[in-house]
């Protein structure tokens, strides 16, 4: 079973240049591609009798050579992947926009999920990774090795670079305590089980509102692109990673004790959209995280060898319980 594997990055400065402008040449290349798509539709639409094909991802790649990076020779300074892999996701959003799945893709802005993929010549040490054109970038922690990923993905979250690969891990199937259990998600308590068990939310987003609302109201004021104005950027970037990191934890722990523990797992297939609607209840239900409770039971229940049943909000339910 393929798992998705991230850690954190010690760069130094000159790295730290190196992984930016890669991240800079992906947004470009996103963002040059979306428009001469727009471009397309546009035409298509006006022209009903003089359609253009529609460009797949090496249309898309091709015409980046031939009419971009022929005016842009700081392409050449970073691995051709980047650009590579962002017109293939651009390619895969817009698939995703004409089946209805998604909506259309936007516009990438500077500073805002900055990432971008590599494959090739990657090499894992014990704290240090090896990749095209940057080379070997330390890591906090010991990695496993023994493996060769095929790709690697490079994000950069507040002020922090992560690099992200997928690894083959073994199913295992630990003793089930329990052969069947329910699972309720609520606001006030995150996780209520059939069995009598509760699980609490840490409600990380409301036990740093305030202070977060502090950062905001104090960078209000703040000249944009000064230098004061992007360590305040910086803060609230932190403080929101915080956030989702303390959430994360508290979800992660939670499924993967329910996953390891019972044989079969209910739980109802939720509209956590619709639930966001309600303009009362939205920021807590928000913090709570039901849509990412889901998908970690969706691939710990595979990985423990468990099984999840998606009951239908619609089902009617009946209390079996003795009198």
């Amino acid at each position: 079973m393929l798992l998705g594997f991230k850690t954190q990055l010690k760069v130094n400065k000159q790295q730290g240049l190196l992984l930016a402008q890669h991240a800079g040449v992906a947004r470009h290349a996103w963002n040059q591609g979306l428009a001469l798509c727009q471009q397309v539709l546009i035409h298509n639409k006006l022209n009903p009798d003089d359609k253009i094909k529609f460009p797949t991802a090496i249309d898309l790649h091709k015409w980046l050579v031939a009419s971009i990076k022929t005016i842009h020779q700081w392409y050449y300074e970073v691995s051709k992947c980047a650009p590579q892999y962002a017109l293939k996701y651009l390619a895969d959003a817009l698939k995703s926009f004409f089946k209805k799945a998604k909506g259309f893709p936007k516009l990438k802005k500077k500073g805002r999920h900055d990432s971008f993929t590599l494959d090739g010549a990657i090499h894992i040490a014990h704290r240090k990774v090896k990749v095209p054109v940057i080379g070997w970038i330390k890591t906090y922690e010991h990695l496993t090795t023994g493996y060769k990923p095929k790709s690697v993905t490079i994000s950069k979250q507040a002020d922090r670079w992560f690099i992200s690969w997928k690894i083959e891990v073994e199913i295992s199937q630990p003793p089930k305590k329990q052969e069947f259990v329910g699972v309720d998600l609520g606001i006030n308590h995150l996780a209520t089980l059939s069995t009598g068990e509760v699980f609490d939310g840490l409600k990380s987003y409301k036990k740093y509102e305030s202070k977060l609302a502090r950062m905001q109201y104090l960078n209000r004021h703040k000249q944009i692109g000064s230098s004061n104005y992007r360590k305040s950027q910086i803060k609230i970037a932190r403080l929101h990673q915080k956030i989702a990191n303390i959430r994360k934890d508290t979800l992660h722990k939670i499924t993967t004790y329910i996953s390891k523990n019972h044989a079969v797992i209910g739980i109802e297939d939720l509209n956590v959209s619709g639930m966001l609607a309600n303009g009362k209840l939205a920021k807590a239900i928000a913090d709570m995280g039901f849509y990412e409770f889901r998908r970690q039971l969706e691939y710990k229940t595979q990985l423990y060898g468990s099984k999840l049943v998606v009951v239908d909000r619609f089902y009617p339910s009946i209390d079996l319980s003795p009198v």
